[in-house]
């Protein structure tokens, strides 16, 4: 994965209240390529979290997924 690439996200990460599902997009790589910050927008462009994570805890997106909505608080 690069930056500005788009991920899912495959562990719930409940103190940000993510769950496994949740897209999001690398915003930085850490060294050695073992960790990423990923910001999580909702859908109107607002920023609802940024999580740092391991490379095990998020996934590329794969081909023919559709996403699907949540709501999620304020």
């Amino acid at each position: 994965m690069k930056e500005l690439d788009r991920v899912v996200l495959t562990k719930r990460l409940e103190a940000l209240s993510l769950e496994p599902g949740d897209i999001g997009t690398v915003t930085l790589i850490h060294e050695g390529g073992r960790g990423f910050e990923v910001e999580f927008v909702t859908l109107d462009g607002e920023t609802y979290a940024v999580a740092t994570v391991m490379a095990d805890e998020v996934r590329p997106i794969h081909r023919n997924e559709i996403a699907h909505a949540r709501v999620v608080a304020a």
